[in-house]
């Protein structure tokens, strides 16, 4: 290697990965231009001021460019883990704020809070359950939400009950990882 591409390398560790961090940094910009309505529009929705949603939608951005290396396309779409990014900043923001000034507590700003918390919740449950396979996808599915037992689902499908169980244990640990990687901590 030549003494000018190794310092290059020193001086601008992205290229180290083969331009990697780059093409991950545009990826961003890309996220930025993309998503920073929707973004902006949940944090005013969440916290009622829009200096701080502004300052919400900037360190999402901040913390998806420092942990850039962590997002996988493979594994989800951006705008899931902006979003996901994006809860913790509002939690953090809130907190902060409710540390900082007493105010008079509403009846409504619990529920929209809860209804904003069931929301995330939803959308990545959804994203997590769009990396399963097919055949977990519907056992999941049809067990939990549609609240079928696994002795009918197999009759159904024709398999025996036995699968549909190891197909719900696997696809359940499958989830629990996917909800890990999407920033799910409870």
């Amino acid at each position: 290697m030549s003494r000018a591409v190794e310092l290059d390398q020193q001086s601008h560790p992205e290229s180290r990965d083969g331009g990697r961090g780059a093409s991950q940094k545009e990826e961003l910009g890309v996220a930025f231009r993309n998503h920073r309505g929707e973004l902006l529009g949940l944090a005013r929705r969440s916290l009622e001021d829009g200096p701080l949603a502004e300052e919400a939608v900037q360190e999402t951005f901040v913390r998806a460019l420092r942990a850039r290396r962590g997002f996988d396309a493979r594994l989800g779409a951006m705008r899931s883990w902006l979003f996901a990014i994006e809860r913790r900043v509002i939690v953090d923001l809130a907190r902060a704020r409710r540390a900082h000034r007493v105010e008079p507590l509403r009846e409504d700003s619990a529920t929209s809070s809860d209804q904003l918390e069931g929301a995330l919740n939803s959308w990545n449950v959804e994203a997590a359950l769009r990396r399963l396979g097919p055949q977990h996808q519907q056992v999941v599915l049809e067990i939990y939400y549609g609240g079928r037992s696994s002795r009918d689902l197999a009759r159904e499908l024709g398999v025996p009950e036995g699968t549909v169980r190891s197909r719900l244990y696997y696809a359940l640990r499958a989830l629990r990882g996917s909800l890990e990687e999407l920033g799910w901590t409870e």
